[in-house]
C-alpha cells in the first residue's frame, strides 16, 4: 500500500525542543531526533515508546525487550520558544535575504 504524500515542507528540524499536544504522552517535552518529511512525521526522544522484542545478533550481543521510539505526527507537536513556551513557526527574511524561522507569538528568532 503506497504512503500518501502529505507534507514535504517541514517547519520542524532535527534538534528542536518540542512539546507533545496530543496522544498518550500529552504534555511531555523532548528533542526531535529524526524527521520524516515524506510522511509528515517526527521521532521525539523519550516520547511515544513501544516495547520491541530484540533477538540477539552479532551486532547486538544482548537480546531481550528494548524500548523503541516510534514516529508521531508532526502536527501533534509544537516547537518550544525560549520566551513564551509552545508556539507555531513563522518565517521572515533578514537583510541578506536568508530565511529565518520565528516564533508566531513573540516574533523572536528560533
Amino acid at each position: 500500500m503506497p504512503v500518501p504524500k502529505l507534507q514535504t515542507k517541514m517547519r520542524l528540524h532535527k534538534g528542536d525542543r518540542v512539546r507533545v499536544l496530543r496522544g498518550k504522552d500529552r504534555g511531555q517535552t523532548g528533542e526531535i531526533i529524526r524527521v520524516i518529511p515524506k510522511e509528515g512525521r517526527v521521532i521525539v526522544d523519550g516520547v511515544n515508546t513501544a516495547k520491541k522484542h530484540q533477538k540477539a545478533t552479532r551486532a547486538t550481543m544482548q537480546g531481550g525487550i528494548i524500548d523503541k521510539e516510534m514516529p508521531m505526527s508532526a502536527s501533534a507537536v509544537a516547537l518550544i520558544c525560549g520566551d513564551c513556551g509552545p508556539t507555531r513557526v513563522g518565517y521572515r527574511f533578514d537583510e541578506h535575504g536568508t530565511k529565518i524561522r520565528i516564533c508566531k507569538k513573540c516574533e523572536r528568532d528560533l
